[in-house]
């Protein structure tokens, strides 16, 4: 089951893991496409003015009209000199206006007539023709005129993703590292999770061990009782039968402390029952007031008349109220206990009062934890596990109830068990 469990939850990871690469990548390409658009409208106003500039007679133009002719008349150096020149100013016009329209990448030039005869070349090469993405510029004005054919200035760029992505560095790294972290963060939760049900499930182990080697003197010693009682001096009865009432506490007990074993490995489930559980609240009521004779403290109890009709696991909800009412014996140094039942709001209402030593509001909402147990500086001054509440909440949940706390320091404390009525098989 386990296993079955951490291989759901690590597929559960790996598709998560998968789909945010997947939603990523999908997010960057239409940030690569939505910028291309803008990119190639930048170009689109780039060469707009380029085409502006170039229309009319300037130096510029006037040296690549001279290279276009071989016109080497104006120039004391060869005409391959003055085509070679010719290009470099001109890539470096373009570049400037390319910087000025906010663009800052690598980039080629062409300009070549209609029948495809080249003029002027970049000096450079970027890459394969094919890979290069184009953007052609009707050239107008002096330099057609010059050469009587219709001309064309081609810009040519390459590998604008790379470009693009350059410019999301001071994103793309912090994003990266933060997705690191988080997948770091989930595994390692993962792993504290397993290794915490491990210790969980071992602690469960050892202490189900524990308690069924126990269950065996408890039965001689209730089986000795039995004899004594029943073989016994008439004088010694009343002490015997202190005995096997304390051995029936102690049973009950053990069979708690399985009963949580259980619970937290999901290998027993609360099993409910229609049935009125006034008799089990005399029941309980009876044997707590005899224990409050026995040890000499104060127990009341009123049970508002009539039948308390719900869906019951009569044993776990006896365990789950004696823990309460062990908690308010044993935290009070003269205890004085009242327990009411009463029918409100189509809800059984169990409240058990006290005037112990109280619970701080900073560690009320701790209390219903397993092992759990208000501290007292360094020491607790009454002895036990943190079992009782944590217990009692799993009861109350399973029953569809509810249980609540409050309490004053040094003035006691009520705690509330609320179960749903029922009538003809519904809840009322």
């Amino acid at each position: 089951m386990v296993f079955k469990k951490r291989t759901f939850y690590i597929a559960i990871l790996v598709i998560s893991i998968i789909g945010l690469f997947v939603v990523q990548y999908q997010y960057l390409r239409v940030g690569l496409n939505l910028a291309k658009v803008q990119f190639s409208k930048k170009v689109e106003t780039v060469n707009q003015g380029l085409q502006d500039e170039l229309k009319g007679v300037n130096k510029l133009t006037f040296m690549i009209g001279t290279t276009m002719t071989n016109d080497s008349t104006y120039f004391t150096v060869d005409i391959d000199s003055v085509r070679e020149a010719s290009a470099y100013f001109l890539k470096d016009f373009i570049k400037y206006k390319l910087a000025l329209g906010g663009i800052d990448t690598d980039f080629t030039f062409a300009l070549f007539s209609r029948d495809s005869t080249f003029y002027l070349k970049s000096p450079a090469k970027l890459g394969q023709e094919k890979e290069l993405m184009k953007y052609p510029i009707e050239m107008q004005g002096y330099l057609p005129g010059l050469v009587h054919e219709d001309l064309v200035l081609e810009l040519q760029f390459m590998d604008l993703n790379s470009y693009f992505l350059s410019k999301l560095n001071g994103l793309t790294i912090p994003s990266l590292i933060f997705f690191i972290a988080i997948i770091l963060v989930v595994i390692w939760i993962l792993r504290s999770f397993y290794w915490q049900n491990n210790f969980i499930t071992t602690t469960n182990e050892f202490i189900n061990n524990l308690t069924h080697e126990l269950k065996t003197p408890v039965f001689s010693i209730g089986l000795a009782t039995k004899i004594l009682e029943e073989e016994g001096d008439a004088k010694n009865k009343p002490v015997v039968a202190i005995i096997r009432q304390e051995v029936e506490r102690l049973k009950k007990h053990i069979d708690k402390v399985l009963d949580i074993g259980n619970l937290e490995q999901g290998k027993k489930a609360i099993q409910l029952t229609k049935m009125n559980i006034r008799p089990l609240l005399e029941k309980l009521c009876a044997e707590f007031n005899a224990l409050s004779s026995l040890e000499k403290f104060e127990f009341t109890y009123n049970l508002q008349p009539g039948n308390y009709i719900v869906n019951s696991a009569p044993a776990h909800l006896e365990n789950a109220i004696n823990n309460v009412l062990e908690n308010a014996k044993k935290y009070a140094s003269d205890p004085k206990i009242e327990l009411s039942a009463e029918k409100e709001e189509k809800r059984l209402r169990i409240r058990v009062s006290d005037n112990g030593i109280g619970i701080a509001q900073k560690d009320l909402h701790k209390v219903f934890k397993k092992y759990y147990r208000v501290p007292n500086g360094d020491l607790y001054k009454t002895k036990g596990y943190g079992l009782g509440l944590s217990y009692a909440k799993r009861v109350v949940d399973g029953h569809k109830g509810k249980i609540t706390i409050v309490s004053d320091l040094e003035k006691g404390t009520v705690v509330t068990i609320i179960i749903p009525l029922i009538q003809n098989g519904e809840k009322i």
